[in-house]
Parts: structure tokens; C-alpha cells; sequence
């Protein structure tokens, strides 16, 4: 079997792109595999693909950012996407003929806007999989209307938490589409797992507002004071760098807070520490977390929609803690910090039920989807009895009228502030 995967930009960094290439090195043990990037602004990918994936670029920004189509805004892509400014005519075209001449079986997008070129362009040949790595709440009421229009030409929609796929099905109304939970994976380490001696506490990601680096670091000033001996070592790149420079200075801590920038892959610096931590407001699934417990590091964390609760059993491997709660966050630090025995023991059982996210079970569980999908076209779900189905049809429509008439608001709002200008 051949899977495509259609990625934004596979020269980038972050965590869809991080799972992309897990799963399509995991897939390719067995099936071959190539991943679609719809951009690329750089010679090589930060991080190291699988040489049985091979990599496709369709617009290489390098030469082709004055492109006359690409100055140009796009049609298919949704206009109220995330990234919709990076996208033009020339991404609609190149998008729209890879997909008409494809000679794959399976197509996988990994975000909302190239799920829908795969839902209205792909031909029906194919078996077309929109993957959610964002949650179906975090979405616009512009963008999940347009999305509602689009999606119920796919086969499949995955997302990456069990909450997230029942919204989804309760919200959004796909009949015939399978909507699964496909949780993101982590390769099995290479390296020998932390042993929960280092005075070491490990986070990374974008420093970017919702990650909440600012609470993590005023969260860590109470343990850095009781114990100095330990080290708080964030890895990542974004906006929020200045800033979160300036907190440990004024904070003091410039001893023991280190933003130690951007790292691929993170393993080598995982087991370096003994605690892993987020902060974040949201976290659509939580890859870093799944990173630091296959290394051995229990995780304390928020536990915000919606990732984290899935992943952390509190108490047993990890701790959860209230979203914006500095005391509880610096509380469950502490207790962990204090506590050698309990720290490597959490850190012994988070290696073990972290588990379940190795490439393995996750790339069974996609196959199975797949093939009962080819098995029995159209009958992607078992349906409904009567009673059931038409009181789910009725919430979805509620959902719908809700967002369609956010949508015009917005819509009416953003032409009366032009009209001002």
C-alpha cells in the first residue's frame, strides 16, 4: 500500500511535524510511504527523515516567493485557517494537481486547511484521512463551518484525544465519515532512560503565550529558593524569548532558569533531567509530554483541554495541576523535588505506561482503521439506531446554527471596522 501524508511545511519545526514523521517512518516499515510538503523554505528538514520516506515539495518559497500566482490569495484553502496567509493561488494549483495524479492509496492530511484540498480535490479512489491536531473548540465558528461543509467528503477524520473525536461526532454531524481517536507517537529511545538523580527540571516547545513559560518560571522561583542545587532548563524558539529572559532576571533566577533554545531531537536532553514540566493554557494532545515519559521522567502539568488527562495518570506517573495555578504547579514540583524515592519510582512507571504511544500500537491501530475503511467503502461507521440518530442530527444542527450566525457576526463586524479605515 502507498501512504501520502500532506504536511504545511516539512522544513519547519513542531509537533505535527515531529508526529508525521514518526508515523511515516513507523509505517514504512511495511507499506511505502512519502510525505507532500505543501511549502519549503530551506535545503534540508531540521529534523531526520526516514530515508525509506521520500519528501515532496510543491512550492519551494526560496524561488518562487514572488511567484505571480503565489502573490495572489488562495481559493481553496479555508480563509479563516491559521496559516491562510501563507497560501495562494499557486498552493491551490500545486495542491490540486498533486492530489488529481496522485497514485496513492491512502491520503493523510495533517491540518484543517489541507484537509479540505483533500476532501474537494482528492479523486475517490483514494482513501482520504483528515487528521485534527488542533481540537475541534479551538477552531473558529468561521473556520468550523466551513469545515462542516467540507469534511463529510472524507473517509476518515482522526484526532489525537478520545475528547476531542467525541465533540466531533456530538458537534459536527459527518455521516459515513469514521471519526477516530489516532493518538500521536514517540519512537522507542535510544538512549538509556533518565535515572531521576539529576537536580534537573526539563519543558520545551514554542515560547509562545498559551505554552505559559511565565507561570512555569514563577512556578520554579519557590523550589530554586528551598533547593539551588536544581536547574530549570527550557528548549524552544518564538516571541516569547525577550521576555521570558527578562522574568528570570527579575525573578533572580539567572542561576538556576535557562532558556536553552531550540532542540531535534529532544531525547538527549530529556535524560538529562529528572522531572519533566508544561504549563501550557491548552494542549491539544501534549507531545512533549509523551517525549519526557518515554525517557523516565514523570511530567507535571496543567490539565488543560485536552491532552494531558489522557496521557498522566496523576499521582502514578505525573501530576496534574489546575490551568493558571502558579502555587499548585510550584507545590507538585516541590513534592517531586523532595522526594527521591517517589521521583524515580513515577518516573519508572511513566516509562512503562507511556507505552501505549510507541510507534507500534499506534501505527495497528491505523492500519486497522484503513483497511476497515477499503474493506467496506461508505460504511465507515456503524449507524445509529433512529431515536439516537435524529437527537445527534438535532445537536449537530444546533452547533451549526450557533456557528453559522457567529460567522455573519464576524463576518459583518470585519466589514463595518473596514469601512472605517
Amino acid at each position: 500500500m502507498k501512504i501520502s501524508f500532506l504536511l504545511h511545511n516539512a522544513y519547519g519545526i513542531g509537533g505535527t511535524i515531529t508526529t508525521t514523521f514518526n508515523l511515516a517512518q513507523a509505517l514504512a516499515e511495511r507499506h511505502e510511504v512519502e510525505i507532500i510538503s505543501a511549502l519549503r523554505h530551506r535545503e534540508h528538514p531540521n529534523f531526520t527523515l526516514d530515508p525509506r520516506v521520500s519528501l515532496r515539495p510543491l512550492v519551494d518559497l526560496r524561488h518562487e516567493k514572488e511567484h505571480p500566482l503565489h502573490l495572489r490569495p488562495a481559493r481553496v484553502f479555508p480563509a479563516a485557517e491559521y496559516r491562510y496567509g501563507q497560501y495562494s493561488e499557486l498552493t491551490d494549483e500545486r495542491i490540486g494537481e498533486c492530489l488529481a495524479t496522485t497514485d496513492a492509496d491512502v491520503v493523510i492530511g495533517t491540518r484543517p486547511g489541507l484537509n479540505v484540498h483533500l476532501a474537494l480535490q482528492a479523486p475517490e479512489r483514494v482513501v482520504r484521512v483528515g487528521q485534527e491536531h488542533l481540537t475541534l473548540d479551538n477552531h473558529s465558528p468561521r473556520l468550523r463551518t466551513a469545515l462542516r461543509r467540507a469534511y463529510r467528503r472524507l473517509d476518515v477524520l482522526t484526532t489525537v484525544t478520545e475528547a476531542d473525536a467525541a465533540a466531533y461526532r456530538r458537534k459536527m454531524r459527518l455521516p459515513g465519515v469514521r471519526v477516530e481517536a489516532l493518538p500521536n507517537s514517540v519512537p522507542d529511545p535510544a538512549l538509556p532512560p533518565a535515572d531521576g538523580d539529576a537536580k534537573v527540571v526539563v519543558a520545551a516547545g514554542r515560547l509562545v503565550p498559551v505554552k505559559r513559560y511565565d507561570l512555569l518560571i514563577e512556578a520554579f522561583a519557590p523550589v530554586a529558593a528551598a533547593h539551588p542545587d536544581w536547574q530549570l532548563r527550557i528548549y524552544g524558539k518564538g516571541e516569547e524569548r525577550d521576555r521570558l529572559r527578562r522574568l528570570i532576571q527579575d525573578l533572580g533566577l539567572c542561576n538556576n532558569a535557562f532558556l536553552m533554545g531550540a532542540s531535534a531531537p529532544m531525547e538527549a536532553e530529556w535524560v538529562k533531567g529528572s522531572i519533566g514540566a508544561t504549563a501550557a493554557n491548552f494542549e491539544p494532545f501534549g507531545m512533549t509530554i509523551v517525549e519526557a515519559m518515554r525517557c523516565g521522567l514523570p511530567v507535571v502539568s496543567t490539565d488543560c483541554p485536552h491532552g494531558p488527562g489522557e496521557i498522566i495518570e496523576d499521582g502514578v506517573d505525573g501530576r496534574l495541576v489546575p490551568v493558571g495555578d502558579r502555587e499548585a504547579m510550584s507545590a507538585a514540583l516541590l513534592e517531586l523535588v523532595r522526594d527521591d524515592e517517589r521521583r524515580r519510582r513515577m518516573g519508572r512507571t511513566a516509562m512503562e505506561n507511556a507505552r501505549r504511544f510507541a510507534p507500534g500500537p499506534v501505527v495497528e491501530q491505523a492500519e486497522r482503521m484503513i483497511d476497515a475503511v477499503t474493506a467496506a467503502p461508505g460504511e465507515a461507521r456503524a449507524v445509529a439506531p433512529e431515536p439516537r440518530r435524529i437527537q445527534r442530527a438535532l445537536v449537530s444542527q444546533g452547533f451549526a446554527a450557533r456557528d453559522a450566525a457567529h460567522a455573519v457576526a464576524s463576518g459583518a463586524l470585519r466589514t463595518v471596522r473596514r469601512g472605517r479605515r
